[in-house]
């Protein structure tokens, strides 16, 4: 198993990209209005990014095979779905929203493990920590501006999505014995190749070709490009401290990270935006991360870590999948090989 400091480390290196890459998708889309093609790009530079450093010998990666890309592929197209209603849901509503449907996924998540993955039922103090997360975003939300039919519309879908992605991809990386950098770069190769599709279904390519032409020579502008390198440079590393986190954990536990790093988030947005809770909106985030703070200790106080929890559940179960792959890396952490963590 790894040891505590090295998961600490990937579980905070997935809270701060994952916080700061929310505030740079804001700004992004601020500045570049095509929520689509900002996260192709992101795939983009992910796949790039991940073959050239393979190709270099800085890190490992599985070569591509279609079998495995066939097996992974619903759960990449489950992704996508979350990534695809994440940047609508951003781009329709202000980061509140963002956050109250977000702090919602560890309660379905946790029941979600226990109902279709098996998972032991959570203790009533973990339970307990669960409610507070979200009794806290509840109520720092309540203080603030009331729900557009838009913005409510894609906050419902993000909220279904991301539910089934956290506990789906779990299932995915627990079973096809990929490493960290090859479940990225399946991830967003998968990923990258929908991106047309929904591009065209949705009818954003159309935007796109209508800007170039009515700008013309004109049609580059700095601060949107940084902001887009910026949101592309953070998705490699969201990629890579995402897969490696949930590896290290257990999928709840995974998700309460997600909502309490959204603590830095609100900072910057009652910095940068005039539409904000007031002070007692402040003090229930303040419960929020009271929420995760015990959730943590409530998993110390069993004894053994979700990891190996999980590790019993799935040899008592019998994955008729492991056999396909090698047995040496079916653990659900990385050894140095499959990761540079």
């Amino acid at each position: 198993a790894k040891p505590a400091y090295a998961t600490s480390s990937l579980v905070l290196g997935y809270a701060l990209c994952s916080s700061l890459l929310a505030i740079i998708n804001k700004y992004a889309i601020t500045k570049f209005s095509y929520p689509g093609l900002l996260t192709a790009l992101q795939y983009l530079t992910s796949v790039v990014g991940v073959w050239s450093l393979g190709k270099l010998g800085f890190l490992y990666h599985e070569p591509f095979n279609f079998q495995i890309a066939k097996k992974y592929a619903p759960a990449a197209l489950v992704f996508y779905l979350a990534i695809f209603t994440n940047t609508h849901l951003l781009k329709h509503a202000n980061v509140d929203t963002f956050i109250v449907f977000r702090s919602l996924t560890p309660l379905l998540v946790a029941l979600a493990d226990t109902t279709f993955r098996k998972q032991p039922c959570p203790s009533k103090l973990t339970f307990l920590s669960l409610v507070i997360i979200l009794g806290g975003a509840v109520g720092y939300v309540m203080t603030d501006s009331g729900f557009t039919l838009t913005a409510y519309s894609w906050a419902v879908a993000y909220l279904i999505t991301i539910t089934t992605e956290m506990v789906y991809i779990k299932h995915m990386v627990t079973n096809l014995g990929l490493s960290t950098w090859g479940f990225v770069i399946y991830n967003n190769l998968l990923s990258l190749l929908m991106a047309p599709v929904f591009g065209v279904l949705t009818g954003e390519h159309l935007s796109v070709f209508r800007a170039i032409e009515s700008r013309g020579q004109g049609w580059f502008e700095l601060d949107a490009f940084v902001a887009v390198s910026l949101s592309c440079v953070f998705g490699v590393l969201i990629s890579f401290f995402g897969f490696a986190a949930r590896k290290a954990v257990s999928a709840t536990a995974f998700t309460v990270t997600g909502v309490v790093n959204k603590f830095l988030t609100v900072a910057i947005n009652v910095m940068i935006w005039d539409k904000h809770a007031n002070a007692f909106g402040l003090v229930c985030l303040l419960f929020t991360l009271a929420g995760g703070i015990l959730y943590q200790q409530s998993v110390k106080s069993k004894g053994s870590t979700p990891a190996h929890r999980e590790a019993v559940a799935n040899k008592g179960r019998g994955d008729d999948d492991e056999a396909e792959f090698d047995p040496e890396k079916q653990s659900l952490v990385s050894s140095p090989k499959d990761s540079d963590a």
